[in-house]
């Protein structure tokens, strides 16, 4: 029977596998809350140990080894360890979430607690400089802050000054610890690997007000951003083109690191869809942010065997043949919730051109608050739909939120394995 490396390759090219791909917990976007990871190992019966946040904005928890092997998994995430808000994932200390569960946060993972019960997290785990992530009093993750928002005007300053410190080129520590991952996984598993940190997430909202930045300037409000794409448009180019630049270099590194033992590599996760309609007209798309994601899809597809990851949630229908034109690999959610999301469209009409990473059950409804009978079905019926001449890997839509019972995430993997049992 052919590996989880073997499946993926298999699926990334549109060939169907004997068993369908699982992934939970590859990305920041394929994974899930610390508070439902908890839950689902003490449903499997693993072994009682505090769960590892790994993505401090969601509280994303770190999916082990024994928690793969129980529920065959097929996808490991490699990374260079850093976070969004520009600390080190490295060391561990113990932390309360406000839900009562203790959990192992990196070193750096520096939080305060005002007198109405908000906790505030710091850039790059300093203290001294004003905040840039709160999570109000009974709440599962955390928000961004705006700081050092400036109205747009025709005499905003350069965008290169309000931005340098946004993006990095991957440091040599950085990139050891890559390489270590990618040698580690690829020569001592069959998983299927993937580069889990977003090179060139464009105008994605999750960074844009600057999290892991201590000073930021420029506009960081998002409306003030979007709005400054029709003000001062040069000013948006201008911090596309150094964002393209900094991800192409950090491409190469990361090329000459791993090689093509990486299989995937997460590129953006702007989203452009909300729930019943696009964020912006498909002209905008094609001025703003086609053209960046089309040079960063040529380099990888003319360097690498890699395939493109792109994470954007919402109705993007009228976004696809943009999408395709651009390069796009791989697709991810696959919100079918959202307003002319069809399923069936989508396959019939796409299901040859892009790679469905997800939509295999509702995060927002189904999964946290459906029975388990309701979220079986639903498992079965998307794995039905997607599955049938590969170019699906099975995932949730979105991360598995917090509320989400052990109940619910066992008829799920139930279902999958059912599935891949009638094959």
């Amino acid at each position: 029977m052919a590996t989880s490396r073997e499946r993926l390759n298999q699926t990334l090219n549109h060939i169907e596998p004997e068993e369908v791909v699982v992934d939970m917990g590859s990305t920041p976007i394929t994974g899930i809350n610390a508070n439902a990871l908890d839950r689902l190992r003490r449903a499997l019966g693993l072994e009682e140990k505090r769960v590892k946040i790994n993505e401090p904005l969601q509280l994303l928890g770190e999916v082990e080894e024994d928690v793969r092997q129980k529920l065959h998994l097929d996808c490991v995430e490699v990374s260079t360890g850093m976070n969004m808000f520009g600390f080190s994932n490295s060391g561990r200390k113990p932390w309360i979430l406000q839900s009562g569960l203790a959990v192992d946060v990196p070193l750096n993972f520096n939080t305060t607690v005002d007198e109405t019960g908000r906790t505030y997290l710091y850039p790059q785990g300093d203290l001294s400089v004003p905040p840039s992530g709160m999570m109000p009093k009974g709440g599962f993750f955390f928000d961004n802050i705006t700081r050092g928002n400036i109205e747009f005007d025709e005499d905003t300053d350069s965008a290169r000054l309000d931005f340098k410190d946004d993006f990095a080129v991957i440091t040599d520590e950085q990139l050891d610890e890559l390489k270590r991952q990618c040698d580690y996984y690829y020569n001592n598993t069959d998983y299927g690997i993937v580069y889990s940190g977003a090179i060139a997430s464009i105008g994605d909202f999750a960074t844009v007000p600057g999290p892991n930045v201590k000073y930021p300037k420029g506009i960081r409000n998002l409306s003030d951003f979007m709005m400054a794409h029709h003000v001062c448009p040069d000013y948006i180019h201008e911090i596309f083109e150094m964002q393209v630049e900094t991800g192409l270099k950090n491409a190469e590194l990361i090329r000459q690191a791993c090689g093509d033992k990486i299989q995937v590599i997460y590129i953006s996760g702007t989203d452009f869809g909300t729930q019943n309609g696009p964020f912006m007209s498909l002209d905008s798309f094609r001025e703003f942010y086609k053209p960046y994601y089309k040079r960063i899809n040529d380099w990888v597809h003319k360097n690498t065997n890699w395939k493109t990851f792109y994470h954007t949630c919402g109705a993007v229908m009228t976004f696809l043949q943009d999408f395709y034109e651009a390069g796009m690999d791989i697709l991810n959610p696959v919100q079918l919730s959202a307003k002319g999301m069809n399923g069936k469209i989508l396959k019939e009409e796409w299901g040859d051109k892009f790679v469905f990473w997800g939509g295999g059950i509702d995060t927002q409804h189904t999964l946290p608050f459906g029975t388990p009978d309701e979220v079986y079905q639903e498992v079965r019926e998307r794995l039905e739909l997607f599955s049938k001449g590969g170019g699906f890997i099975f995932n949730t839509t979105h991360n598995i939120q917090s509320p989400t019972s052990a109940e619910n995430m066992l008829a799920m993997f139930q279902a999958v394995e059912d599935f891949k049992n009638t094959k």
